[in-house]
């Protein structure tokens, strides 16, 4: 999280590469007023941004469901990210916080009437590793629930994340290294910040993709389990059941897969299991081996 190449890099802000210490937006703008945004993040491996246009089309999705007005289409902002990371030189080992925002207010306040001058685009790529080691986290189950499609659709990737933070504090108080978020009815829903698997009997199950992220990593490991003939199951989850597991991960852009060693103080089966460290290989060389090759130096072979 120190890189020391971070002091130097170059930022995307509004319609120009800025340096580090000039990234910033105005006060009137919408992720100021009121965390109005929308997200994703991207990781580089070898030249490559993984899964890239699933990544544009979410936020795209995702944008036309909070009424954005005079969006930039895909194609400008994949030239403008190729334009950040060329101008950085990050090839491999690099996460981009692709960032849109409503845009800049004429006067403080929530109505999106306020909003007059079109969309901001923010790409911070930064050297960056996986958040989570690969030998594994602790985990505790959060008291704070995860929204409900009832009160905010978690399939819109938006920028508003209270109630995600509220979660990680609870980590942090604990003392571990993320909080299991349940939904409304009290099943599994996600961490914090990632999505779970477990494995039970050889067979991967994760929670339906109501309360939480549908994520793309998510998606991955489900194409990949289907692919290598492993049973793939979406459906309710109990804490009883993750306590019990013979093996526990969690899948996402900022940490690819991590083993859950440890929830709520009960050991989960042995450690990283032989299932997970499988699918860990075969996810990254999936991300190495795919992906929309960036153009350095002209070249996009």
């Amino acid at each position: 999280m120190t890189d020391p190449r971070n002091k130097n890099i170059k930022v995307f802000v509004g319609d120009r590469l800025v340096a580090r210490e000039d990234a910033r937006v105005s006060v009137f703008d919408s992720v100021v007023q009121g965390g109005d945004a929308v997200w994703e993040g991207l990781r580089i491996y070898r030249g490559r941004i993984a899964a890239l246009d699933q990544h544009l089309r979410r936020l795209q999705d995702s944008a036309k469901a909070l009424a954005f007005a005079n969006a930039p289409g895909t194609e400008e902002i994949r030239s403008r990210l190729f334009e950040t990371l060329i101008a950085n030189d990050m090839r491999d080992d690099a996460h981009v916080r692709l960032t849109l925002t409503r845009g800049e207010k004429v006067t403080s306040g929530m109505n999106p009437r306020f909003n007059q001058s079109g969309c901001t685009l923010i790409i911070l790529a930064e050297w960056k590793p996986p958040v989570y080691s690969d030998e594994g986290i602790r985990v505790v189950t959060a008291s704070t629930r995860r929204n409900t499609p009832s009160c905010l659709d978690s399939k819109i990737h938006h920028n508003n994340l209270l109630n995600n933070i509220l979660a990680s504090i609870e980590a942090n108080v604990a003392g571990v290294d993320s909080a299991v978020m349940l939904d409304m009815q009290g099943f599994l829903s996600e961490t914090n910040d990632t999505n779970l698997f477990l494995v039970r009997d050889g067979a991967l199950l994760t929670p339906h993709a109501d309360s939480c992220l549908p994520g793309i990593t998510r998606q991955m490991i489900i194409d990949i389990g289907r692919r290598e003939g492993i049973p793939v199951r979406e459906r309710n989850l109990s804490l009883t059941e993750l306590y019990t597991a013979d093996e526990v991960f969690t899948t996402g852009t900022m940490g690819e897969l991590t083993p859950v060693l440890e929830a709520d103080g009960r050991l989960i089966g042995t450690g990283a299991g032989p299932l997970t460290k499988r699918l860990q290989r075969l996810h990254r060389e999936y991300a190495y081996a795919t992906g929309s090759p960036v153009p350095f130096d002209g070249d996009a072979d």
